[in-house]
């Protein structure tokens, strides 16, 4: 044991003995942290606005607050934006975190003073609970990079402004810094290629012992270090390599290939943050799904999934939520977000302590013909078939074919870059089929009264979603392929990276 893992074994094990206190008592850290939102939500212009002073129940909340997107709580943060304090949160925010969106373009989200540890604390805790849990604490003792956007910031009205990745790098404390890659001024590179090729040439030498990033562009860091080392595997780059943090998209479909260029399975701790705030964190390396972080400034709501585009949803909060059901995730925090639609969905796996998995996105679905497949079943299916077929993919995305310009019946149609095609193709479809249907009732009635023909694979050349990330202005840092449409905009430019 290195001298920096062995002085931070003890405060480790307080760390996941906290969270084991609190995760126990999850509903009750909830209510409280509702009667504290409230006790200071009121004195703002929000909560001036919305009657919080009447407020005495989650019900009163209920009917006082409507679900909002970034589009209904735009004007307050342009009140902000013009100078105005005490509009969604006392005082003034402490960052904006700037990220992109899709009908509001350019999103600025606030962090607060008071939501700051809700970010950077969560995260810390991720990984010190994973070393009290497994007992490895060497990733402390050599190098760690973390994959992410410009560390850069601009300022909004005096506000600092920037990237959540580049705002995190700012309170990474000096203990760890020293052990940080890439440098300050690499990771300043807006060009991801560029970029990347900087990483490889600071970090090949290194004893890097922990790796975090979104998968795909982790995927992209390893194959690069091979391809400059001469070496077979990321293991023997970097013998110390011991566990890998990542967040933003499912792992599964992911795994198997950057597990040949591991060089074998090792640890990984998945995080679930977004700039809104830092909601769940994988608390224990043998149980399925994430611990919900429910005692860290933000009070959850859940919307059935169904329901999230009606005018009057129904609303619960952690106390009434069941297993396995699909919900809208909505959040109130100490930043001034308050009946705020994150745009996810997500289901609980497990209730106490209360743990989940994110299903997908409310955007990102298909329902051309009322089937509504989400992200979570495209995925399953998909690594189940390439399980039992021995395939591994790169990367797919899923979009309806409501006209076949071939004519016949509509599909769903599969673009996938796999890394070696299947032996059959023909049986690789059938397969995943199949297991749509188990996983869809909806999709199976669909196929079974002949309103849908079965799934159509569109193989496409290496590195296709590199090229189309890359033509989007999205290559790197944070940015994630949509596993789902339900049009045909991102099928159209896949449709010119067909294998030939």
């Amino acid at each position: 044991m290195g001298f920096r893992s062995s002085i931070i074994k003890p405060f480790a094990h307080k760390i996941a003995r906290d969270i084991r206190r609190w995760s126990a008592r999850a509903v009750l850290e909830q209510e409280q942290i509702f009667k504290q939102l409230i006790a200071t939500g009121k004195n703002t212009a929000f909560g001036k606005a919305h009657g919080f002073d009447q407020i005495r129940s989650y019900q009163d909340y209920v009917e006082r607050v409507p679900i909002r997107d970034y589009e209904g709580i735009k004007p307050y943060i342009e009140r902000i934006k013009a100078g105005e304090s005490d509009v969604l949160w006392k005082g003034r925010p402490a960052y904006f975190a700037k990220t992109s969106g899709t009908t509001s373009g350019v999103k600025y989200i606030p962090i607060s003073n008071q939501s700051i540890p809700n970010h950077f604390g969560s995260a810390r805790n991720a990984l010190f609970n994973y070393y009290a849990q497994t007992g490895n604490g060497q990733w402390l003792d050599g190098k760690v990079i973390f994959l992410s956007g410009s560390p850069e910031l601009t300022e909004t009205a005096g506000i600092p402004t920037g990237r959540l990745s580049g705002i995190s790098n700012h309170m990474i404390p000096s203990w760890l810094r020293s052990s940080q890659m890439p440098s300050y001024e690499t990771n300043c590179i807006e060009d991801w290629e560029t970029k990347l090729d900087r990483i490889v040439e600071e970090t090949l030498s290194q004893n890097m012992r922990l790796i975090s990033g979104i998968p795909p562009w982790v995927q992209m860091y390893y194959e690069r270090l091979i391809e400059r080392s001469g070496k077979k595997t990321i293991k023997e780059i970097f013998p110390d390599f011991s566990v890998f943090v990542y967040g933003g998209v499912n792992y599964e479909p992911y795994r198997a290939k950057l597990e040949e260029l591991t060089g074998g399975r090792i640890d990984s701790v998945e995080t679930y943050p977004a700039s809104e705030g830092f909601v769940a964190f994988q608390d224990n390396q043998n149980e399925p799904g994430l611990l919900l972080n429910a005692a860290s400034g933000i009070f959850f709501e859940f919307v059935p999934a169904e329901e999230i585009f009606l005018e009057n949803p129904t609303r619960l909060w952690l106390k009434d939520v069941q297993p396995g059901v699909n919900y809208a995730l909505i959040i109130n925090n100490n930043a001034g977000l308050w009946g705020y639609n994150l745009g996810d969905t997500v289901q609980f796996v497990s209730i106490n302590p209360p743990r989940l998995v994110v299903s997908g996105r409310i955007k990102h679905f298909i329902s051309a013909f009322g089937e509504h497949v989400i992200g979570k079943e495209v995925e399953e299916a998909m690594l189940q078939t390439c399980h039992e077929q021995g395939v591994k993919v790169v990367e797919f995305t899923v979009a309806p074919q409501v006209t076949p310009p071939e004519g016949g019946f509509p599909y769903h149609e599969w673009f996938v870059e796999f890394d070696g095609l299947p032996e059959n193709l023909a049986a690789f479809s059938a397969r995943l089929d199949e297991l749509m249907i188990q996983q869809n009732i909806y999709y199976q009635d669909l196929i079974e009264g002949n309103i849908l023909r079965p799934l159509v694979i569109t193989p496409l050349h290496k590195d296709a979603f590199r090229e189309y990330m890359k033509s989007q202005g999205k290559l790197g840092g944070q940015n994630k392929v949509p596993r789902l449409s339900n049009d045909r905009k991102i099928a159209e430019e896949l449709t010119g990276l067909k294998l030939k």
